[in-house]
């Protein structure tokens, strides 16, 4: 078996953005190792375009691209470093992750084109499982090597839980001073973060994390990010807000965060995940999702850490020490850019405006009101009337 192409010395590297001709390697890359036996389908081909526009700047005509095999395709990237190609991979992954089903041929093409690449993601084991439809094993492996494999104490303190979280997507439903101290963020001034989390939740009835039926505490952490980055809270908003999260974060186990919201809410490979989320299928190819979810993608891409830090896992940010500053000097800090206008145009929502929420949070809103004794307020929030 030959080996993969080595990866670049560092004074040979490419650091440059990607051109138009390098966009469409990029595309074609992507395009020729998740092609089925019939060619690579509609959707993925919208999906691949959308991205590599969002990302690079440049439109692409999917439709004309030639095909690379693995070999041509990985010298195509000879030099660029292991980083961009590990990003190539991702979203083969991703490409292959929107088949339904995942051919045997395609799970091995991708495997193939990643070995050329030099790239060995733990996730491309999970996409044979799927091709196997051995989803219960596939499952499995999400745990193993997903985002929370190497879950550790010191990951848990900025979730501020008062009892050990052994997994990462354990629920915390006996902890009355994390309660509290969630419920303390209603007490802040209204244009700060924490006070508009406190009304994010007020709004959809969401119960406040250490109480009975609240969300695990980490998959509470991107709660805070669909207040920072403006994302709505239907199903499809959540495909934006974790592209957005996974994005952000070069570390390869973001990514798996992305892949496992479109296993769930696309496919359905994914029964249930992260605690609490269930599977909803067919949320990707709603109308402009491929445009949104790139767009999304493009944000986390462009943001950063604090103190100069260049990305940053929002998974792991202590929210609790930023609650008390503003929104808007917060985007500035992470560098969280606006919507772009395609993304306004398909339909991508803030979670205080028509769209932005679902017709259940909105009722789960209104009892949560009643049963505490407060006039309900949707901070802006309705539903759509195809809702």
């Amino acid at each position: 078996m030959l080996p993969p192409v080595p990866f670049p010395e560092p004074e040979a590297v490419n650091l440059q953005p990607p051109t138009e001709a390098d966009s469409i390697l990029i595309a074609a890359g992507i395009l020729s190792a998740t092609r089925t036996v019939d060619g690579n389908t509609e959707f993925q081909r919208l999906l691949t375009g959308a991205i590599t526009e969002a990302m690079t700047g440049h439109h692409i005509d999917v439709l004309t691209l030639p095909f690379f095999d693995a070999e041509t395709n990985a010298r195509n990237m000879a030099n660029r470093a292991e980083g961009y190609r590990m990003r190539m991979v991702h979203m083969m992954i991703l490409g292959a992750l929107v088949l339904k089903p995942i051919p045997a041929e395609v799970a091995h093409q991708v495997a193939e084109y990643s070995r050329w690449l030099g790239i060995d993601d733990r996730l491309l084991r999970t996409v044979e499982e799927f091709a196997s439809s051995d989803h219960a094993l596939a499952a499995v492996d999400f745990e193993r090597n997903g985002y929370t494999s190497d879950w550790s104490e010191e990951r848990c303190q900025v979730l501020h839980t008062h009892r050990e979280v052994v997994h990462g997507w354990d629920i915390d439903d006996d902890d009355p001073e994390l309660a509290q101290q969630w419920r303390a963020l209603g007490s802040l001034p209204d244009d700060t973060l924490g006070r508009q989390v406190f009304n994010f939740y007020q709004a959809r009835g969401f119960l406040f994390p250490g109480l009975p039926g609240s969300a695990p505490p980490l998959l509470a952490q991107h709660d805070w990010v669909h207040v920072l980055a403006d994302y709505g809270t239907k199903v499809e908003a959540e495909l934006e807000a974790f592209a957005f999260i996974a994005r952000a974060n070069d570390d390869p186990r973001g990514f798996s965060l992305l892949a496992m919201v479109v296993s769930l809410f696309e496919t359905g490979y994914l029964s249930a995940d992260a605690g609490l989320f269930e599977a909803f299928p067919g949320q990707l190819e709603l109308r402009g999702m491929t445009v949104r979810l790139a767009d999304a993608m493009r944000r986390g891409a462009l943001s950063h850490g604090l103190h100069g830090k260049p990305d940053v896992d929002f998974m792991t940010v202590d929210w609790f020490a930023l609650a008390d500053q503003p929104v808007e000097a917060l985007r500035e800090q992470f560098h969280v850019v606006p919507k772009s206008a395609a993304a306004l145009a398909a339909g991508s929502v803030t979670p205080w405006e028509a769209g932005g929420i679902s017709i259940t949070q909105l009722g789960m809103g209104q009892r949560l009101a009643e049963l505490e004794g407060r006039i309900y307020n949707s901070f802006g929030a309705s539903v759509l009337d195809e809702d």
